[in-house]
């Protein structure tokens, strides 16, 4: 029996770009990095469709005008083929909710308690897309949270985590506290496997929150969270939820900070990420007091800076009217007769709410 001879060859297999790209990220500083196609599997725009449809969405309404490009990313860009989902570190190294019990003191979510990570997050995005382009010269387009893209769901696509029941990413190694960018590219690459559901019975997430602003798992009313309420809504907050929001001036982390995975979460090694000493339990008299440039002084440089101080001292009024501390009642006064109606509104509401929790029992 003959055997039958094999034409030797000495063709190279080229390398997978993942591997270059994987190292560049790591090296330029993010912590997680996966890659997906460019497309949403139905499961995604149908929750986005039946957010919208809901109204949950409250007066976000670039969500709507823009929800083509979310669930279709080539519809964002044509030529994207494949997208490239790279995650930092934002993890606290105390108790985010340690100063919700501080009820003089005002609590601002973590992200929040440093620099704007849109600028820090951006600046590596465009570092890594200038190596990709140079070394496999193709195209690419860098994205924060300001664009129309469902960063989440491609972020579970990409196996970087998954989308836990608060709406929120949670992974393995870092818990609910990561922030996301991406990158879609031109370049054909192979995607990650995707990351599987790991929250099972657990419902801490949804139990916590002050609002009750979860209908059900893995659905978001934003009209009735914190975040919502105290960053994107520009009007009075509903009286009917102002009781529930305690001391809460920024955003909000209850529903991330009780998730078990976070026990896998180190501190943060980002230095501009790191939360300021300042902003971890600042007193809500000294916060109320600050004008307009004072406020911009103060949050120089800081994501809190976009809402305003008008926005801000909305904020403040409530967690005030909440605190059942007495002292802060020349506050509210001092603030009734504000330019702002919105802020004296709010002043009025906290005078009246706080007099009512000061009044001795019976």
């Amino acid at each position: 029996m003959s055997i039958p001879r094999v034409k030797a060859t000495n063709q190279i297999v080229a390398p997978d770009p993942r591997i270059a790209i994987r190292e560049q990220a790591l090296r330029i500083g993010f912590d997680a990095i996966g890659f997906c196609q460019a497309a949403l599997g139905p499961k995604a725009r149908e929750r986005l469709e039946g957010f919208l449809r809901a109204g949950y969405h409250g007066d976000m309404g670039w969500l709507a005008d823009r929800a083509e490009q979310r669930s279709h990313p080539q519809s964002l860009w044509p030529e994207a083929r494949s997208i490239v989902v790279l995650g930092l570190s934002y993890a606290p190294s105390d108790d985010p909710l340690a100063v919700t019990r501080q009820k003089d003191r005002g609590a601002i979510s973590v992200y929040a308690r440093n620099r704007d990570y849109h600028d820090l997050i951006k600046g590596r995005l465009k570092h890594l897309a200038q190596f990709m382009a140079s070394r496999f010269a193709c195209q690419v387009k860098v994205f924060v949270d300001t664009a129309p893209v469902m960063e989440k769901p491609l972020a579970q696509q990409s196996g970087v985590g998954w989308q836990g029941k608060h709406t929120n990413l949670v992974s393995r190694i870092y818990g609910s506290w990561l922030l996301l960018g991406e990158i879609y590219t031109d370049l054909e690459l192979q995607s990650d496997e995707a990351m599987s559901d790991r929250c099972g019975s657990c419902s801490r997430c949804l139990d916590v929150c002050p609002t009750k602003a979860f209908p059900a798992p893995y659905q978001l009313d934003a009209t009735r969270c914190i975040s919502y309420l105290t960053i994107e809504h520009r009007g009075p907050i509903p009286p009917e939820l102002r009781p529930m929001m305690g001391n809460h001036v920024y955003g909000c982390d209850d529903c991330l900070a009780v998730c078990p995975w976070n026990k896998f979460a180190k501190p943060t090694g980002h230095e501009k990420l790191a939360g300021r000493a300042d902003l971890a339990a600042p007193e809500l008299a000294e916060l109320a007091r600050l004008d307009d440039q004072a406020f911009r002084t103060k949050f120089a440089g800081s994501p809190i800076k976009r809402i305003g101080r008008n926005r801000f001292v909305r904020n403040l009024l409530i967690a005030i009217g909440n605190s059942g501390d007495r002292s802060l009642m020349a506050i509210t006064e001092a603030l009734r007769h504000d330019p702002d109606p919105v802020v004296a509104e709010a002043a009025e509401w906290a005078g009246h709410h706080l007099a009512a929790l000061c009044q001795p029992s019976s």
